[in-house]
């Protein structure tokens, strides 16, 4: 069962700034960003689920029939793209893609999804390409959205579904992350809905380490949490290697500005996050090629 709670004081270092729930469109145009790396096998599954749930929320006039899909290939070596560019030619007013050139990164490539779409959507839903969030919170998040917050956060109840290393991983993470000082919602990833505003806000940030569960909250705006069960993945297998997860940890080590001696120099090692580079891009009927 989903259970909603509205953040009244968003955690961070601005004061919460409130968009007035009167200036919403009715059934704003919702954009879902799916950051892909080699999900050949997750795939298929993942398109027809969420082609099914964009037309559900349609039907129901909860969001625009201009909304869509948008699927950013982090580099893919398996056939990730050719699959996005075979949905795009059957669907081509609902998926849209992006190609990066080479891997840059799971945050480089959620961060390209939203600023691809931020002059067209209303609002954006990150979503991780196996489909372990549950898209169910989509609904839910729309009417925190709806209702004035900016930003709406999914955050897991309950047990972890994913492997062994996986569940200690991420609890090492939020404990150490805690003991340097950031201020970071536990069990929440990168699973969450963003306003124009926001994405706008976001697209001026200026910090070198890209790590958006710790940047998003200091943006300041009214903020939503939408708690949901863990799925299984659809297919394959998890791409966070420990290398990755120690690399994402430095980043949000940076961006959450912890101070001291000890992270003046883990600071100082760490490499720069590299940008972006869209090599090919496809976006749906209406977006931004019209």
């Amino acid at each position: 069962m989903l259970i909603s709670v509205l953040i009244r004081t968003v955690i961070g270092i601005k004061e919460s700034v409130t968009v007035s729930a009167l200036t919403r469109p009715n059934n704003p145009v919702l954009v879902i960003v799916v950051p892909c790396f080699n999900e050949e096998e997750a795939l298929p599954g993942t398109v027809k689920t969420l082609s099914e749930k964009i037309s559900q929320l349609g039907t129901e006039q909860l969001i625009s029939p201009n909304s869509a899909l948008l699927f950013v290939d982090d580099g893919s070596s398996d056939n990730t793209w050719g699959l996005i560019e075979t949905s795009h030619r059957e669907a081509p007013h609902i998926f849209g893609g992006v190609k990066l050139s080479g891997n840059r990164g799971h945050q480089n490539a959620l961060l390209c999804g939203l600023l691809s779409v931020k002059d067209y959507a209303d609002a954006a839903v990150l979503i991780d390409a196996d489909l372990q969030e549950d898209i169910e919170a989509i609904d839910e998040m729309l009417d925190h959205f709806l209702s004035g917050s900016e930003v709406v956060l999914g955050v897991r109840s309950g047990r972890e579904s994913g492997a062994f290393f996986k569940r200690v991983s991420s609890r090492f993470f939020y404990r150490l992350m805690r003991f340097l000082g950031a201020r970071l919602v536990e069990n929440h990833a990168d699973f969450r809905l963003m306003g124009r505003e926001a994405i706008n806000a976001l697209s001026e940030y200026g910090n070198e380490n890209l790590f958006l569960r710790g940047i998003v909250p200091t943006l300041g705006f009214e903020t939503g949490i939408v708690y949901y069960e863990e799925k299984k993945r659809l297919a394959g297998k998890s791409k966070y290697t420990l290398r990755k997860m120690m690399r994402l940890a430095f980043a949000g080590i940076a961006s959450s500005g912890i101070t001291g001696k000890c992270m003046g120099k883990i600071r100082a090692k760490a490499k720069r996050h590299p940008d972006y580079h869209i090599e090919k891009i496809l976006f749906a009927r209406g977006q931004m090629n019209d």
